[in-house]
């Protein structure tokens, strides 16, 4: 039974949070990212009718970060395919930490134990088809404006080049996949490709809607055209469950019980099959590396609407 949620319940659920956005931390391994300010918070769902509400600080932009890793993970399983993409990256949850390299050198055959984490994720813009980086980040944008209805979204030049800079880690996990045949080509083109993608910028709305499309099994909302083929729309929307939010996921699905993924730029994006796409953002991160004001948003919601899907 589809379900909705009013404007009203949005601006009492942001006025609720603002007492905890003193909690936690902005990031500062990113330098960008340090520069955020933990009081622009913000709410928005977007029902699978395409109606949108949404509440707090609207015109703020912010950048997808590891929700980026659902986008790349669908455009590389239509690339590639299903059997190829898993032939290289695993299905399983992990408790590591989502930049651990410890399980590629303890796993055999070794190749990252889902998309979720960063070398999963690095393994999956592998995959993505484009001869060189500019191309794989192209298609990507042009799926990002198809699933958000919106052609104007682009990446921050200024957070791509910050993370580029200080990528070390994730160039040791390249190079260690490189030399175990996951990850091919390039690796500094690899790096060039992927920070921009976890670039990408947008604001509450066009996540929400992003949300929505893989809450609508991978079709449009007006159009009804399948954008994502229904089979990848739902292996996405599994591992959002079972990896989404860290090694936090766990939790996570016992207390909110919905599919979602973070960032850490302070942005989660949810997708429920009976009310539509949720975006949540607040800057403040806390120890797992996603937002405390994003976490209680969802926690309310989830909660105050019975969405729990389980």
């Amino acid at each position: 039974m589809r379900k909705k949620v009013n404007q009203h319940q949005l601006e009492g659920w942001i006025n609720h949070v603002q007492s905890f956005t003193h909690l936690g931390k902005v990031p500062d391994y990113i330098p960008a990212l340090a520069k955020q300010n933990p009081e622009n918070i913000a709410i928005s769902i977007v029902h699978l009718n395409g109606e949108c509400i949404k509440a707090g600080n609207l015109e703020h932009t912010f950048t997808l970060q590891s929700i980026s890793k659902v986008i790349s993970l669908a455009l590389a399983l239509m690339d590639q395919g299903e059997d190829y993409v898993f032939s290289k990256v695993g299905m399983e949850p992990t408790g590591d930490p989502f930049h651990s390299i410890a399980k590629l050198e303890t796993s055999n055959p070794s190749k990252p134990l889902n998309p979720m984490i960063n070398a999963g994720a690095l393994a999956v813009t592998n995959m993505v088809e484009g001869s060189t980086p500019d191309q794989k980040v192209g298609r990507l944008l042009s799926f990002v404006h198809e699933l958000a209805g919106d052609n104007s979204i682009t990446y921050d030049e200024e957070v791509a080049s910050s993370e580029f800079k200080t990528s070390f880690l994730n160039r040791s996990l390249s190079f260690f996949m490189k030399q175990t045949g996951v990850v091919e080509g390039s690796v500094e083109e690899l790096l060039d490709t992927y920070t921009k993608q976890c670039a990408i910028d947008v604001n509450i709305q066009q996540l929400a809607r992003i949300g929505a499309v893989f809450a609508n099994e991978g079709k449009d909302l007006e159009t009804g055209r399948q954008i994502i083929p229904q089979h990848y729309a739902r292996i996405c929307k599994t591992f959002m469950v079972t990896c989404g939010m860290y090694d936090a996921s766990g939790s996570f699905a016992i207390r909110v019980g919905i599919p979602a993924k973070s960032g850490v730029s302070g942005a989660i994006m949810g997708a429920h099959k009976d009310l539509g796409g949720i975006a949540v953002f607040g800057p403040a991160l806390d120890e797992k590396g996603n937002s405390v004001v994003g976490m209680h948003l969802l926690e309310m919601l989830a909660n105050r609407e019975d969405l729990f899907i389980f």
